[in-house]
């Protein structure tokens, strides 16, 4: 995608979540992965941006320090230790705020927007939010009124849905313009020239019933095919209990991470486990790093997915990789695999069963350039900056 990056420097705080820290190496880290992408693609345009997060994070712009370390989960009991770190993060993303040099603040959660919004109404200072979980999930209602409501004629808070599909889950509270695709760094992920007819079937993403790796193991016993299941167990009773159901299903567990990627990762790591007689093999959580790997030498990524995904990365990252999906037809699925070209959108495990067939037909360098296109870390950054522009040109009239 070709961009005009000629648009004023802008100053931009973004309030990051402190779960896990803000950086590129992480294992499982949605929101997180895509502040330190944004933070990336509004740096590499020019813009000053200023992170406020935990200290050990890693980001490109300027790194303001609120805590000195994340919390270190992504779920967790909510602890009077966790409430005080999410306070005094807040609480000194606030301070920076306040300094007076800010265009616009950039916020990912609703509970952080409550806790500062009254201090910024004051000064002002436009907040872009990102939606990241669907409406259901959302601590948005009852509030939209007071924050971002759009028929009014200047709110303070302006909603950015991060597909079409979550922005009619929202009706009403995300303007037509304000959807902005997530984006990676395309050029940080290898890519193949030819389909790897030979290999395995990848599924990736946090052990839940939403994600139906049940739906995987059905396919890869149906078919014969090898799978590789990969994602972190979170501590809550219906992910352990979802993921005891399966356990029985998985020939052999290996903890992948341990091993540092290098240039021979896949004959010292992936290839043994593909020579091996296990077929359906899960190798736990593992890191960006780790990811590029296996997206690469995977047949195709799997993405059986029991309900409507806001976005989902990793359709993304592995058509990068030139990886084709296969994917249920569920949330925004339809607006970021190309149907027959970067892979298959099915309706039903049996009709996914029936496409496995035909994956080889996709030529990964469709793949590759379907994200260059349209999924960019610069595509990404230049939407946001042009709506900050926006923003800010329409609070002067």
């Amino acid at each position: 995608m070709t961009t005009n990056t000629r648009q004023g420097r802008l100053t931009v705080l973004h309030v990051a979540t402190v779960h896990q820290p803000i950086r590129p190496d992480l294992g499982y880290g949605p929101i997180e992965t895509i502040i330190y992408n944004i933070d990336k693609g509004l740096h590499s345009l020019g813009h000053r941006s200023i992170v406020a997060c935990s200290g050990d994070s890693i980001v490109d712009g300027e790194h303001y320090v609120t805590v000195d370390q994340s919390i270190g989960d992504y779920w967790s009991d909510n602890t009077r230790g966790r409430r005080q770190t999410m306070n005094l993060h807040l609480s000194r993303a606030l301070y920076r705020a306040k300094m007076g040099d800010i265009d616009v603040i950039h916020m990912h959660d609703a509970k952080a927007i409550e806790f500062i919004y009254d201090s910024v109404f004051s000064m002002r200072i436009p907040i872009v939010m990102t939606l990241h979980v669907s409406a259901k999930d959302s601590l948005l209602e009852g509030t939209c009124q007071r924050w971002c409501n759009p028929l009014l004629s200047s709110p303070l808070v302006y909603c950015v849905a991060i597909s079409d599909y979550q922005k009619r889950e929202y009706n009403d509270m995300v303007k037509a313009e304000n959807v902005v695709y997530h984006g990676i760094d395309v050029e940080e992920y290898p890519v193949k020239e030819e389909p790897d007819k030979g290999s395995y079937l990848f599924t990736i993403g946090r052990i839940t019933r939403d994600k139906g790796q049940d739906k995987a193991i059905e396919l890869a016993k149906k078919t014969g095919s090898k799978l590789i299941i990969a994602g972190c167990v979170q501590n809550k009773p219906a992910d352990r209990e979802f993921f005891a159901s399966f356990k029985n299903f998985i020939h052999l567990s290996v903890e992948v991470r341990k091993y540092p990627v290098s240039n021979d990762y896949y004959d010292r790591v992936i290839k043994p486990l593909l020579d091996c007689d296990k077929q359906i093999i899960y190798i736990g959580e593992i890191n960006s790093e780790h990811k590029k790997q296996w997206y690469y030498h995977a047949r195709a990524t799997l993405f059986p997915i029991q309900w409507g995904e806001p976005f989902g990365l990793v359709l993304i990252e592995s058509m990068a990789c030139g990886t084709p999906v296969i994917a249920f037809d569920k949330g925004a699925v339809p607006e970021i695999i190309v149907e027959g070209r970067t892979g298959f959108v099915v309706d039903s495990i049996n009709s996914m069963i029936q496409i496995v067939g035909r994956i080889d037909s996709i030529d990964p360098r469709e793949c590759r350039r379907h994200v260059e296109n349209h999924f960019s870390i610069i595509s990404m950054a230049y939407k946001y900056s042009e709506l900050y522009q926006q923003i800010i040109d329409s609070r002067k009239m």
